[in-house]
Parts: structure tokens; sequence; C-alpha cells
């Protein structure tokens, strides 16, 4: 696999073109379009904020099962890994050796090994997993991280939903925005550095000093038009500005995205790679009052040398499974000593697993038939194993668990009810999840 093998997927969607989440480019303009959108869409009044929030750490391109947290060592050698099980903080339970940290903390942490669909397409397992809703050209579903932001409302200076891309992860997948609800909820994007944060500095030139004098006379003109007006449209029309600059002039809500107050402890803890930047920061967000958080992992579509390019086998920092464990193992560890992990679920998939066979050049291809997915913290009960595959790893033989039912326990578990209607802009009820059901091992 070459470099540039890392960041584009074998569909040809780049890191550029995954996600799309982010509304946000500059202050005055596309900041208050976002928050006048949220107002708008909150009248509705479906929902209410709760206190949980979720971190969902996204694996894109597809993350091998075989070779991460359901192993087969008895399986033939065109199936079974070159990496070894290890042991694990939980008596019976192995994973990946090259996820030794991953491995400490698995008292927190219910496994789930038995996710399954039938999805093979990048795009498609995408919006399906990020949904919960099998893709249709007929209507586009909101991802959860909408939903989520959709219950939560609008107000406040910290956006409910938030995604962080891994340097300038965007494009037009629509799996996680926010569909048929308004673009309210889609996600405040962090931009291409999880250490710098696009739409939070004014541009060159422009001073507080200097808006703080604009904002007043907004504020002047805005009264003289509502005397006017007399309407809800334009009694409000100010509100959206307003939110905009407590968001902009809010020392906390610009230190919650700000990694340098973190110390050089911390951010040595959660290491160099972006992914380390992205969880830190979720922790530092989901602590600020944002409700769902995507950190998004892209270099997971490996259809070849897949036993090189997942450890640290070229030099430190090349590998995928060293960065990702590093990371996970610190937030998890960071949530719990700041007593977060309780209200904080943190969830870690892709959007499928892969081939239980080799292919010829020592990669694996898609395979939804069978993933794992991690979940902690949120209430979860950790130090279990749910599910089961057979013996290469190729379906469930115990306790399959759908994408709807997934999702279905991701909402219920934030305290937003699954089978709550919302109404579609062509005035369609529509429930959040239509089907799927809760995992009940979780609780």
């Amino acid at each position: 696999m070459n470099h540039r093998s890392f960041f584009h997927r074998c569909d040809g969607v780049s890191r550029r073109d995954f996600l799309h989440l982010g509304v946000l480019t500059s202050f005055g303009l596309s900041l208050p379009g976002l928050l006048r959108m949220q107002a708008a869409a909150a009248e509705t009044g479906k929902g209410a904020a709760r206190a949980k929030s979720c971190i969902l750490i996204w694996l894109d391109g597809g993350p091998s099962h075989l070779d991460m947290f359901d192993l087969k060592p008895e399986a033939p050698s065109e199936v079974r890994s070159q990496f070894k099980p290890i042991g694990t903080a939980v008596a019976g339970v192995q994973i990946c050796e090259h996820l030794p940290r991953t491995a400490a903390v698995m008292k927190d942490v219910a496994l789930i090994r038995s996710l399954t669909h039938e999805l093979g397409n990048h795009d498609t397992g995408t919006r399906f997993l990020l949904t919960g809703h099998r893709p249709t050209p007929a209507l586009e579903h909101p991802s959860l991280g909408s939903l989520v932001a959709q219950a939560a409302g609008a107000g406040g200076t910290m956006p409910p939903y938030v995604a962080i891309p891994h340097d300038g992860v965007g494009g037009d997948s629509n799996a996680a925005r926010s569909g048929w609800l308004p673009g309210a909820f889609a996600a405040f994007s962090t931009g291409r550095d999880p250490s710098r944060v696009d739409g939070l500095q004014l541009p060159e030139g422009v001073s507080f000093e200097r808006s703080a004098k604009r904002h007043a006379m907004l504020e002047k003109m805005d009264a003289l038009s509502r005397q006017v007006e007399q309407g809800p449209g334009g009694a409000n029309r100010d509100a959206f500005y307003e939110q905009a600059w407590r968001l902009l002039s809010s020392p906390e809500a610009k230190a919650a995205f700000d990694l340098s107050r973190e110390s050089p402890q911390t951010r040595e803890r959660y290491g160099p790679a972006n992914i380390g930047a992205g969880c830190l920061l979720a922790r530092r967000l989901v602590e600020a009052g944002s409700r769902f958080v995507t950190v998004v992992d892209p270099g997971w579509d490996m259809h070849q040398q897949i036993f090189r390019e997942l450890p640290d086998s070229r030099f430190p920092g090349s590998g995928k499974l060293p960065s990702l464990d590093r990371a996970y193992a610190a937030l998890l560890t960071d949530l719990r000593e700041r007593g977060l992990l309780e209200s904080t679920l943190v969830v870690l998939m892709g959007e499928f697993g892969r081939t239980p066979k080799l292919n010829a050049i020592g990669g694996r291809d898609h395979w939804p038939r069978a993933g794992s997915v991690l979940m902690a913290g949120g209430g979860v009960r950790g130090g279990q194993v749910i599910g089961a595959t057979n013996g290469f790893g190729e379906f469930p033989v115990d306790r399959p668990v759908g994408p709807p039912d997934l999702a279905f326990s991701i909402l219920k578990l934030l305290g937003v009810d699954p089978g709550a209607e919302l109404i579609t802009p062509s005035g369609r009820p529509m429930k959040m999840m239509g089907e799927g059901s809760f995992i009940r091992e979780l609780l």
C-alpha cells in the first residue's frame, strides 16, 4: 500500500470527500446562518437537551475485526491474522497484540463482536451505520449526531454537534449530515487541524472593540425594526447574531476548542497523531457541554499489505493500530479520572469489517456480514463481550446486532427517545428510528 492509499478509500473518496460535516467558515456569514437555522428548527419543540454526551470515533474505510478485536488464532493461515492475541483486563477476553493500552482498559468496554449488515459499499455502509437507516434515494436520513442536536435544541454557546475531521476530511457524503432535518442540526466542523479550529477567529483587521460597536449598532437597528414589523421574525432576528457573538466572544467557549491549554504531559498521553488530538479535543468539548462529537480517522480501507500498514512496521507512528490504541485508551482513562465517563458514551466503529480470507496482495476486502464495535461509558456495563462470529469470522453465530439496533441503543443511552415522531419538510411523520431495538446486554 502506498502512502496515497492511506488517505483514499478504494471508491476514490478522499479525506476531503468523506463527511462535509461543517458549515462554518467565517465570522458574520456562516456561523450566524447556522445559529439562525437552529433557532428556527428548535421552534418545533421536539425533544429536550439531556446531560449525556457521546464521542463517536469513526474508523473510516472499514477496520478489520479479524486483526483487531476478533482474532481467530485457530483458523487456517489464509484466514487468521499474523498478529498474536493478548489477554486483557477482562479474564478470557483477548484482542490484538498491537492494542496493549486498549487491553488494559477493557473493564470499561462492552465489545460487540456480532455487528452485521449487507451493505458492502463504503458510502451505503457508512450511511447505514451513522443513521441507523438503510439508504434510500427517496429520503436522506439524519445522522445520529443531528438527531441528538435536534433533541438538545438551539441555544447556549457550545455547538451541540461537532465533527473533528482528520486533516481536512470533508466532502459530499450525506452520512453525517442533517438529512431531512433542518440544516441547523448539521455539525460544526473543526476544519483540518484539531489543534487550530476554523471559524473561531475574527477576520484579519477586525477586533472585538470594533465588533462591539457594530454589535451595539445592530441591536439599535433591530430594535427599531421590531417596532415596525411587530412579528416573530423581526423580534428574533438579532438573536442569531447574539448567539454567534456569544460563541466568538465567550472565553469559556473559545477555551474549549483550544488544545494549547492542555499540559504537554496530557498532549503526550494522547499521542502525536491527529486521532490523538481529535480525541483530546472531543473530551474538552463534551466537558464544555457539546452533546455529540465525531472524531474521524481515515485510512482503514486496507486492500493490500494489511500486516505492514496496521502496526508500526516502517517507523514509529506509521501504523494505524498504535495511534488508535494510544488515543482511545487515553480518552477512556482521562474521562474516568475527570468523573466524565459515566455521563459520556464512547463508541468506536467503522462501516464494516474485512474479508475472512486474505487476498492475493496481502490485504482484506469489504465484509459487511461481520464487524466489531466498542462501547464504553454512558452507563454501559463494561468488561463484557456481546455476540460472537463463527470460527472464520464470517458471520455472527450469537446475538447478531444490526445498525438499527446500534443506533437505537446509542440514542436511548443518550436520553433521546428513538420512537419519537418528527415531521419531515413535506409534512410526513417520521420516527427517529423506524426499526431496531435496544441491545439489552449493554446495561
